[in-house]
């Protein structure tokens, strides 16, 4: 059989065939594990975004659900008391097809030392400015309720943040803590010291919104592409292709070296 397949030149184009069509497979398969990945995840954020949101307190090193303990808090709904830090805001560039505008992050001080990040929500761009939006910046003591998200920190075509001009593509939480609470010369002692951050932000509920409307919660992006099952079948497609256009030039090729 080896010998025939040489005699008709079909070693390497069959070797050549079997490798893609090894891959082919391979990724429609994937995409097939992808789908019922998609699938779990739609269904666990169906679920816990109309939870009623369990406390959140601070632990050494990662944030804690009284009522579940620690675990994947991904997409958690949860509520977390403190007073806002609005001098300390940054601002996550969020264009709409209606114009230029901000997703507000702002810092939640839980504990004397401690501060968890709070997507505020969004704000355009002609309200970027605290001062356009005065009734916004409540003082004191307040309750935020809102989902965990954990950063998944820079894409591959992500723009660069530029720290300077408190502008940012994605939300890098070190980064802003750093930015919010420079060191240097000049600081009251209090201040010396940079606060912990929890390593999650909370993207504040739609409502109650705070006073005035802005920023405006809700941002979370719920609906998730899931196009998986199609992509699985081109990939299964590409596969038959193959399998046909090899089979048409390998029966030619066959029968030419017979009658050779």
């Amino acid at each position: 059989m080896l010998e025939r397949l040489r005699q008709a030149r079909l070693l390497w184009p069959t070797v050549a065939a079997l490798a893609g069509l090894a891959v082919l497979l391979g990724l429609g398969t994937w995409q097939l594990e992808r789908k019922r990945w998609k699938e779990d995840l739609l269904a666990k954020i169906a679920e816990r975004v109309h939870a009623e949101p369990a406390k959140l307190i601070a632990g050494k090193a990662q944030a804690v659900l009284v009522s579940e303990g620690k675990g994947d808090l991904e997409y958690r709904h949860v509520a977390v008391v403190g007073r806002f830090l609005h001098d300390k805001e940054q601002y996550l560039y969020a264009p709409t097809p209606a114009g230029l505008g901000w997703h507000v992050y702002t810092p939640l001080q839980i504990e004397p030392r401690k501060v968890v990040w709070i997507n505020r929500g969004f704000v355009p761009d002609a309200k970027k400015t605290p001062a356009t939006r005065p009734q916004g910046q409540v003082a004191g003591e307040v309750q935020i309720k809102g989902l965990v998200r954990l950063p998944a920190g820079k894409g591959l075509f992500t723009p660069e943040n530029d720290v300077q001009k408190n502008l940012w593509y994605w939300p890098d939480i070190p980064a802003m803590t750093a930015a919010a609470f420079p060191d240097g010369p000049g600081k009251a002692a209090e201040d010396l010291q940079r606060p912990e951050t929890l390593p999650l932000v909370i993207e504040a509920d739609a409502r109650p919104g705070p006073p005035g409307g802005l920023p405006k919660g809700g941002v979370t992006r719920l609906e998730l592409p899931n196009r998986h099952l199609e992509y699985a079948l081109t990939w299964y497609g590409l596969a038959l292709t193959l399998i046909a256009v090899y089979s048409a030039f390998a029966i030619g090729r066959w029968r030419a070296a017979g009658r050779a």
